[in-house]
């Protein structure tokens, strides 16, 4: 393989692993509300480190927020490692123009990545400067896990990759005749797909509505099936300019709608993801579509145990970290999974 070929490998995979470090870390900074630790943006208080701003006492007693030095180390970790993973996308996208007459990766893809993380940082400072508005909040985390989607993508579409097109040639001839089976497949996968983005996003919009404790029990919610719930202001996506979002400003009802939405949710993705899963282990010729379809039904098992946990046990932030982690593990398996169909 060319050296330009074995780099995009390393880049992609390295690529991968950061941005699932990235979003998990930004699970983490906004479970422990640090997400105004440093309420500018991109620095900290005016200066690249939370120490540079501790020395700096008068900057940070006439802040409209004092500085925590705990919180604002924990979201500064978050901006440098996504200031890292912003440069080895950089670093993909020129090996990829570089590298365009080779076709080792499709440059629409590479571009496609650049464009992301460069809005995803513009949702970043978005973020902060208008004070976790739900909304952004939301689009900063989609946007995120969709940079993680298209890096897996990439890293999959690569020929040397174990997951890739280059390990299909001799299963693919051997199944002609199950075309309109694969196609089938390919579309629940796809269904399955739509449906778990549908479910992220409602857990975003729960996150940053701080709705997770709206229904601290499980399966009920406060102890009934369908308790008193105002949707119309639930999913309301703009309040105004120059609020403070932090702990949420909805009410009790408009919290539980967004929660027992969020659970419905999960039911129906859960339901059209074990359709996939299992309509693809049906046909026993795919051995590499079945491992990855026990891939997709393991990691959904596991977010399934880890959001029910967390509400039994009370919504600790270890679980509320994994369960960010585990959709992250879902959403890779599923890529997985289609990309092996789509190649058929």
């Amino acid at each position: 393989m060319k050296p330009v070929g074995r780099w995009m490998r390393r880049l992609a995979l390295c690529g991968v692993l950061l941005c699932f470090a990235v979003v998990v870390l930004g699970a983490y900074v906004r479970l422990t509300a640090a997400g105004l630790g440093c309420p500018d943006w991109p620095g900290c208080y005016g200066h690249l480190t939370p120490s540079g701003a501790a020395h700096d006492a008068a900057l940070a007693a006439g802040a409209a927020r004092p500085l925590e030095p705990g919180k604002a180390w924990r979201e500064m970790i978050h901006r440098y490692a996504a200031g890292t993973l912003a440069l080895v996308i950089l670093a993909i996208a020129v090996l990829a123009v570089r590298a365009r007459r080779e076709r080792l990766v499709s440059l629409p893809l590479a571009l496609a990545l650049l464009a992301a993380v460069i809005v995803q940082a513009l949702l970043g400072m978005l973020t902060v400067t208008w004070q976790l508005t739900p909304l952004i909040v939301t689009l900063h985390l989609l946007l995120g896990l969709t940079t993680l989607a298209l890096l897996w993508w990439l890293a999959l579409s690569l020929p040397t990759s174990s997951w890739g097109a280059s390990s299909l040639g001799g299963a693919g001839r051997s199944l002609r005749g199950g075309a309109a089976y694969i196609g089938s497949a390919h579309t629940l996968a796809i269904l399955g797909l739509v449906a778990l983005a549908v479910q992220i996003a409602l857990g975003g919009w729960t996150s940053s509505n701080y709705a997770d404790i709206a229904c601290p029990d499980f399966p009920t919610c406060q102890r009934a099936w369908w308790p008193q719930s105002d949707f119309r202001s639930a999913f309301a996506l703009w309040h105004g300019a120059n609020l403070d979002y932090e702990g949420g400003l909805l009410s009790l009802a408009a919290r539980t709608a967004i929660h027992l939405t969020h659970r419905l949710g999960a039911l129906l993705a859960a339901a059209a993801l074990t359709l996939a899963a299992l309509f693809t282990l049906r046909q026993r010729g795919l051995s590499g579509a079945r491992s990855r379809a026990w891939a997709v039904l393991g990691a959904l098992a596991l977010q399934l145990l880890l959001g029910i946990a967390m509400v039994i046990e009370g919504f600790p932030l270890w679980l509320a970290t994994a369960h960010t982690a585990g959709a992250a593990l879902l959403l890779l398996a599923v890529l997985a999974l289609l990309r092996y169909l789509s190649t058929r």
